[in-house]
């Protein structure tokens, strides 16, 4: 039996690098700046990655580029070690080992389930010589794969919109590419849908091991499904992290105020602690900075609300109150801050005067430059 030392002393080996871009960039005739701009990552083997950013941002144009319907300026693109895009190559999109699943699902209306399915393997089958019967075989394992057995002779029309997704799934899953692309696959389905369809997904993925890369302007789905996000501004990739890393460092304002909707307050250091419009923060409560002053960030978690008379301290009105089900998000009038957003289990009333105190959090409050 290996010594505790030993077992320490064991390195898991790395999963192999699935997809890697070097400083792509792509620039569109009609625009001043390029809608991709120098844009390098690594994807491993069986990990999920979310593109997330504001409309324009770039993250559907990256997307197509991988994908092969649009062709860089510069850097190069590797698939599986193999160059498809730069350095001499270039690989038209059905040639790059890659799945997609497209925002409208993409199916043929005139098609049931399996003929859809079954309509990329039949093309494959022309180039690899894939007999018929193996081409049955790997689309009805893929139906079964994303839970649509028995539904192989409806056809598009007769399914529901999360059905119709399964099927654009089932077809990108069922020659067994090197990556699945995703560009904005539940945006089209209504919440209870796209909550369940989502997991859903990220099981099936993970259940065959699939790599996969997905557009979405939904911070929430983002942080729900992916190992890793890379949250896109101006075509450049701002940070790329876990998504515990991503809500907790955020590495810029912009991140913090597009991925966790926080408040910002102009903050002075002091000896006793960061002044703020909402009083002095403890210094032991912020991240340590060399600056002395900036933006504090506060998360809607982190304002803690008690209810107050009119006459306290620091005495904000509730002006709007939404229910989450499980908390309230509330919003206060400040009379330099303007609107203040909030969350809390407790229940106010609209119109409720509460007193407003900063809460510590465990990874700290940053302070932004």
């Amino acid at each position: 039996m290996p010594t505790a030392s030993q077992v320490s002393n064991v390195t898991t080996t790395p999963l192999p690098t699935v997809l890697e871009l070097h400083n792509v960039t792509k620039q569109y005739q009609q625009q001043t700046v390029p809608a991709i701009n120098q844009v390098s990552l690594q994807l491993r083997q069986g990990e999920l990655l979310a593109l997330l950013g504001p409309s324009g941002c770039g993250k559907t144009t990256l997307l197509r580029t991988i994908a092969g319907f649009e062709n860089p300026e510069k850097g190069w693109i590797e698939l599986a070690k193999q160059p498809v895009c730069g350095q001499g190559t270039t690989l038209p999109p059905e040639r790059r080992d890659v799945g997609i699943v497209f925002q409208d699902y993409a199916l043929f209306p005139h098609l049931c389930v399996i003929d859809n399915v079954s309509f990329g393997l039949k093309h494959l089958g022309r180039h690899r010589r894939l007999p018929n019967a193996q081409i049955q075989t790997l689309a009805q394992e893929a139906i079964s794969l994303v839970g649509l057995a028995g539904f192989e002779r409806r056809y598009p029309h007769e399914l529901s919109g999360g059905q119709q997704q399964r099927v654009a799934l089932a077809r990108a899953l069922a020659p067994r590419p090197s990556l699945v692309l995703l560009d904005e696959p539940f945006s089209n389905l209504d919440v209870q849908v796209r909550l369940y369809l989502r997991q859903e997904v990220r099981s099936i993925l993970k259940g065959v091991g699939a790599s996969g890369i997905f557009v979405t302007h939904d911070q929430q789905e983002a942080l729900a499904i992916a190992d890793r996000v890379a949250v896109m501004r101006a075509g450049r990739i701002e940070q790329l992290a876990s998504p515990e890393e991503i809500y907790e460092q955020p590495a810029s304002q912009f991140i913090a105020d597009f991925v966790t909707q926080a408040n910002f307050l102009k903050a002075q250091r002091s000896a006793g602690g960061w002044k703020t419009a909402l009083g002095l923060v403890d210094t032991a409560m912020v991240n340590p900075t060399d600056a002395t002053q900036g933006m504090l960030m506060l998360r809607q978690e982190e304002l803690y609300l008690k209810a107050v008379e009119t006459d306290a301290e620091m005495v904000l009105v509730i002006c709007d109150r939404e229910f989450l089900g499980r908390e309230y998000k509330y919003t206060l009038n400040h009379p330099s801050l303007g609107k203040l957003k909030a969350r809390t289990p407790i229940r106010f009333a609209t119109g409720d005067t509460v007193q407003v105190s900063v809460k510590p959090n465990p990874y700290g409050l940053r302070v932004f430059v």
